[in-house]
């Protein structure tokens, strides 16, 4: 799930010049992990390597008491317990899920929250009841608009005690593209703890703030829903009074494995000179990936790189390669995809005081040894 951390990251702040972190922000964000960027050679991503993101505690679950209330704007009310959700026709979809806030702690000023830099992704195979058999059961009433997704995290924002809420158009809730997932396992396995344990939502193409963990609850309603993850919350915004437009879908982002090896001293990649290999994963939940493009003059030209087959996993990354010959001295490679809708990743940032869906191009900064 893709959340902000209490007052760590309250949406709309912005760092004070000379502004700290402070131990119980620290320990609130320790909690978290990114995707190691070596780790995009996986098509899955094995699941203590897939990036986390908790909003307030991890609940205390167990899969046998578990129970998911449907009501609402329905004519059939129900009550669900794992079994029951279990003993329903199951799909598995590949997913790639990226936190809203990736690419934050490149953005100045940067807002007071999470400071990814562009690791906050992962793709699994996610396993479950799609909503809409669920609803179709629940049989909703012709005035329902939105479906609202009640966790069994819990927590004080700005002062008021809730759980985390979150809530989707009903077409959306009912449709098929994407097929929005009750999901209960993760690559093959019962979900972890961490991974919302017995039961989340899954919503292709969506932030991760979508995702919702430790589901318990869906209630149709017959008017949009105004809580604080959703309208305070996950919206870009210019200014702290301008309402803004919500977060939805993904944009599109090409991120490249780093070549060679590490230098720690100098924060450079280090490579021999001759033919290196360029890889990694471009995804878009906006459209298709179409396009990817690499350039090793740090984005002075590009050349289009190549991209793996397409192989029905429209909601999952794309592996994409090159290779380049490397020359003795310092060079800075960049990565940008493209969809088929034309959406492409900025060169400069796209600024906005919650630090969402920044997908400004991705540039490493590699040393290229003389020979010898």
């Amino acid at each position: 799930m893709d959340a902000s951390i209490g007052d760590f990251s309250s949406p709309g702040r912005l760092a004070a010049p000379g502004e700290g972190i402070g131990l119980d922000e620290l320990a609130l964000a320790a909690r978290n992990h990114g995707l190691p960027l070596e780790a995009l050679r996986y098509d899955l991503t094995p699941d203590g390597l897939h990036y986390l993101l908790i909003h307030y505690d991890i609940p205390a679950a167990s899969a046998d008491e578990w129970e998911l209330t449907v009501g609402g704007r329905v004519r059939t009310p129900l009550t669900l317990d794992m079994r029951r959700l279990r003993s329903l026709a199951a799909v598995t979809q590949r997913v790639t899920m990226e936190c809203a806030g990736n690419g934050r702690a490149r953005l100045e000023p940067r807002p007071v929250s999470q400071p990814w830099l562009v690791e906050a992704v992962g793709t699994a195979e996610w396993t479950g009841v799609p909503l809409r058999t669920v609803l179709a059961e629940a049989e909703p009433d012709t005035d329902a608009v939105e479906a609202v997704f009640t966790g069994a995290d819990h927590g004080v924002e700005r002062g008021v005690e809730q759980d985390y809420r979150r809530s989707l158009p009903l077409p959306l809730a009912t449709g098929d593209d994407p097929e929005v997932l009750l999901a209960y396992a993760m690559n093959g396995r019962p979900l972890p703890p961490q991974h919302g344990h017995p039961l989340r939502l899954i919503v292709p193409g969506w932030y991760g703030m979508a995702h919702v963990k430790w589901l318990r609850d869906i209630t149709l309603t017959d008017t949009p829903y105004t809580g604080f993850q959703q309208a305070t919350a996950y919206r870009y915004r210019q200014s702290a009074d301008d309402p803004g437009e919500p977060v939805t879908k993904i944009a599109p982002r090409a991120l490249m494995v780093p070549p060679g090896f590490p230098d720690f001293m100098s924060r450079n990649r280090v490579v021999r000179p001759g033919e290196v290999r360029l890889e990694g994963r471009a995804w878009s939940g906006r459209a298709p990936v179409a396009r990817v493009e690499v350039s090793t003059d740090g984005g002075g030209s590009w050349s289009e790189a190549g991209l793996s087959p397409e192989d029905g996993h429209r909601w999952a990354w794309r592996r994409w390669q090159t290779s380049w010959a490397a020359t003795p001295g310092s060079h800075v490679l960049a990565v940008r995809a493209t969809d088929a809708d034309g959406h492409t990743q900025p060169l400069t940032q796209p600024w906005n005081r919650g630090g969402f869906a920044n997908n400004l191009v991705q540039r490493v900064r590699v040393l290229c040894l003389e020979d010898g």
